[in-house]
């Protein structure tokens, strides 16, 4: 919801920058707006989650059965993307157990690790989720899709939101019979995406030779809001 207010004041604070504060005359009329400004982008880069974990009776053959088999997932991941783009996002052992009469029994050893890849070609998730499945990764617990130039976009829809929120001061004060004078304070009240990197895809179990499953990217709309505040004359 937008709100104007039109308001008199005894004293006003210039904050474009933190550090510089301005007296402002006392009983100046003011006017206080919201603008919105948004940027509307296609993802060219995506982070893929996938991961794996494997049961043994024995601590050690957990671990190896494991190792080998994340270890060939990770050298085909790493053939598909630039390097340094897989990395191991977590590792764990744990003995597993199951309740008799009120008794725990120990069940086994199950060994799981996260791997996260990021791709650069977004159209190429689909083939990858299906040659990480394919090579021995058991799960994929997201695919998350982003924008390399996030910075530059927020920046624009920062601007937008600047201009609109003037021009929303220009129509009050002329809808009041006056004119926008100068501006004395603009506070950035909001800024981010849609969607932002978070998981695009729920956690899910996935079977060899089932195929590349079918991801959209689609687009990420980039907000920023602002409040103006600026003198009437």
């Amino acid at each position: 919801m937008r709100t104007l207010v039109v308001m008199r004041t005894v004293a006003l604070g210039l904050a474009l920058m933190p550090s510089a504060v301005l007296a402002q005359p006392p009983g100046d009329p003011v006017v206080v707006v919201h603008g919105e400004g948004r940027v509307t982008a296609a993802p060219d880069m995506a982070r893929v989650i996938v991961g794996g974990e494997h049961r043994a009776r024995d601590a050690r053959q957990a671990q190896a059965d494991h190792a080998a088999a994340m270890t060939a997932v990770q050298a085909r991941l790493a053939a598909l993307v630039p390097k340094g783009a897989v990395r191991t996002l977590s590792y764990d052992l744990q003995l597993e157990f199951d309740y008799r009469d009120g008794r725990q029994v120990p069940r086994g050893y199950v060994a799981r690790t996260r791997i996260e890849v990021r791709v650069d070609d977004v159209t190429a998730v689909g083939a990858l989720l299906e040659a990480a499945i394919a090579t021995g990764a058991t799960s994929v617990h997201g695919v998350h899709f982003d924008l390399k130039a996030r910075e530059q976009l927020e920046r624009e829809a920062l601007t937008r939101a600047v201009a609109d929120a003037r021009a929303r001061a220009e129509a009050a004060a002329s809808g009041a019979g006056q004119a926008l004078g100068r501006i004395v304070r603009i506070e950035e009240t909001g800024a981010g995406g849609m969607p932002r990197p978070e998981p695009m895809l729920m956690s899910r179990t996935m079977e060899a030779g089932a195929g590349a499953p079918a991801i959209e990217a689609g687009e990420i709309e980039i907000r920023a809001t602002v409040t103006l505040t600026a003198t009437l004359r």
